[in-house]
C-alpha cells in the first residue's frame, strides 16, 4: 500500500502516470498489432474488426462498473486506514468479476450477429465482424478479474504490476497475432478469427499473472475465500459508483454506432478509414488518460482522510497536466496527420478518411483531457453521476443532429467531425460546472471537521 495523503501531489500523479501510461501504451499495441495484421487482409477485414470492436464500449462499459467502484471504495478505506474494509471489496469486486464474465458470454454469443448486421456495410465486413467477436468473447470475459485486481491495487497506489501484466499480454498477442492470423510458421491463416484467439490468449495470461501476484506477493489486500460469499450491502455500495460510469460507456457505444451507421452509405472505405483513425486516437490519448487514471485513486485516498485541499489539488495539477499533453499531440498531428495511418493501410482513400478524421478532431484534445480529469476525480469523490449528465448531454447535442445530417442530400461524413469538436467542447465545459458543484457540496463540509474526527 502506498500512503497519497501525505507528500507533494505533482510527485504522486507522475509516479502513478508514467507506468499507468506505459502499462496503458502496450495494451493499446495489441489491437494495433491486431490492426496491422487484419489490414492485410482488405477493406471489409478493417471494417468488420472495427464495427465489431465498438461493441467493446459494453463491455468496457461493464468493467467500469466494478472497477471505478473497487477503485472509489478501497482508497477511501485506505485513506482512512481501514485495511479490513478494503479487502472486503477487493474479494467482492472478484465475485461480481465471475457474475459479469458469466453474463458477457451469454449476452454476446446471442448479440453479436444482430448488432453486427445493423452497423456494418456489406455481407463481407458482417461475416468479418461476428468471426472477430466470436473468437474475441472468451477474452472480454476474461477482462472482468483483470480490472477487478488492477483497480485494486490501483486504489492502494500500486500500479507496478498491473503494468507487468500489460506489457507480458503485449508481447504475447505480438507473438501469435503474425502466427494465427496470417499463418506464420504454420501455413494456416486464420484471418480475423485468429486476431480475436490471439487476443483472448493474451487476455487470460495476464489473468494469471496478476493473480500469481496477489496470491503470493499482495499483502495489504488478497484473496479471502470466506468473504466470497455475496454481500448486497457491499455490491450496493460498488454499483452506487460504478454505475454511472457504465452507463458514460453505454453512451460512448451509442455514438460510436451512430457515426458507423451514418456513414454506412460511404461503403467499407469510410467505415475502414473511420476505425484505423479511431483506434489510433485512442492511443493518441492514452497520456492523458493515464494523468485521470492516476488522479482517482489520490484524490480518494485524500476525500476517505478528510484532506480537501489536497483534493483540489490533485484536480489543478492533473487538468494542468493533461492541458499540456494533449495540446502538444494536437500540434503533431497537424503537423504529419498521414504518418499516423500510413501503416495501417496501403489504401490511398481509406488514408485519407482516417487523415482527416485526425486532423479535424484533434481540436478537441485539450477539451477531452478535461473530461478525463473531472470524471476521474468524480470517481475519487465516490459520485459519478456528475460525469454520466455531461456524457449524457451529447445525446441531445451530437446523437440527434448527427442523424438528422446523414439524411440529407449535402452530408458528408467531415461533417460528423466538426459536429464532435462541438459537443466534445460543450461536454467539457458541463464537466468542469458540475465538478465545481461537487467541491461544493463534499468538500466544503470535511474544511469544518478536524481530520483527526
Amino acid at each position: 500500500m502506498k500512503d497519497l495523503t501525505q507528500g507533494p501531489v505533482s510527485r504522486h500523479i507522475v509516479a502513478m502516470a508514467l507506468p499507468i501510461a506505459f502499462g496503458m501504451i502496450f495494451q493499446t499495441l495489441y489491437y494495433l498489432v491486431d490492426l496491422y495484421f487484419v489490414a492485410r487482409l482488405g477493406d471489409a477485414a478493417i471494417a468488420g474488426v472495427g464495427a465489431a470492436g465498438n461493441l467493446m464500449f459494453i463491455v468496457i462499459g461493464l468493467t467500469q462498473v466494478l472497477g471505478v467502484g473497487t477503485v472509489a471504495l478501497i482508497s477511501h478505506a485506505v485513506g482512512r486506514k481501514d485495511q479490513a474494509e478494503a479487502n472486503l471489496f477487493f474479494n467482492q469486486s472478484i465475485v461480481l468479476s465471475a457474475l459479469c464474465a458469466l453474463i458477457t458470454l451469454i449476452g454476446g454469443y446471442a448479440l453479436t450477429r444482430p448488432y453486427v448486421q445493423a452497423v456494418a456495410a456489406d455481407a463481407a465486413t458482417i461475416e468479418a465482424g461476428v468471426t472477430y467477436l466470436y473468437w474475441f468473447l472468451p477474452g472480454m470475459a476474461a477482462q472482468f478479474a483483470l480490472v477487478a485486481m488492477g483497480s485494486a491495487l490501483r486504489g492502494t497506489g500500486i500500479v507496478k504490476p498491473t503494468m507487468v501484466a500489460q506489457v507480458v499480454t503485449v508481447i504475447l498477442n505480438v507473438i501469435l497475432a503474425p502466427i494465427l492470423i496470417v499463418g506464420w510458421g504454420t501455413g494456416k491463416p486464420m484471418g480475423v478469427a485468429g486476431a480475436g484467439l490471439a487476443s483472448t490468449i493474451a487476455i487470460i495470461a495476464a489473468v494469471g499473472l496478476l493473480g500469481f501476484y496477489f496470491a503470493r506477493l499482495e499483502k495489504y489486500v488478497g484473496f479471502h475465500p470466506e468473504q466470497w460469499r455475496p454481500r448486497m450491502d457491499a455490491w450496493k455500495r460498488v454499483l452506487a459508483i460504478g454505475l454511472p460510469t457504465g452507463g458514460e460507456f453505454l453512451l460512448l457505444f451509442l455514438f460510436m454506432g451512430v457515426i458507423y451507421w451514418c456513414i454506412r452509405d460511404f461503403g467499407a472505405t469510410a467505415q475502414a478509414g473511420f476505425g484505423i483513425g479511431s483506434r489510433v486516437m485512442q492511443s493518441i490519448f492514452l497520456p492523458a488518460m493515464a494523468v485521470a487514471f492516476a488522479a482517482g485513486p489520490i484524490a480518494g485516498q485524500n476525500f476517505g482522510a478528510r484532506q480537501p485541499e489536497r483534493v483540489r489539488e490533485t484536480f489543478r495539477k492533473a487538468v494542468l497536466i493533461s492541458s499540456v499533453i494533449m495540446a502538444t499531440l494536437t500540434v503533431l498531428i497537424h503537423l504529419s496527420p498521414a504518418l499516423l495511418v500510413a501503416g495501417f493501410t496501403d489504401e490511398p482513400e481509406v488514408r485519407s478518411v482516417a487523415a482527416t478524421f485526425l486532423t479535424i478532431t484533434s481540436w478537441y484534445f485539450v477539451a477531452q483531457g478535461v473530461i478525463f480529469t473531472c470524471s476521474s476525480m468524480f470517481q475519487g469523490l465516490g459520485d459519478t453521476r456528475p460525469a454520466l449528465i455531461a456524457t449524457g448531454s451529447r445525446v441531445l447535442t451530437f446523437v440527434l443532429p448527427a442523424i438528422w445530417m446523414s439524411q440529407q442530400s449535402w452530408f458528408q461524413v467531415e461533417h460528423l467531425w466538426y459536429l464532435s469538436v462541438t459537443t466534445v467542447t460543450l461536454q467539457a465545459v458541463t464537466s468542469w460546472l458540475l465538478l465545481r458543484a461537487q467541491f461544493r457540496r463534499r468538500l466544503q463540509p470535511l474544511a469544518a471537521v478536524p481530520a483527526a474526527a
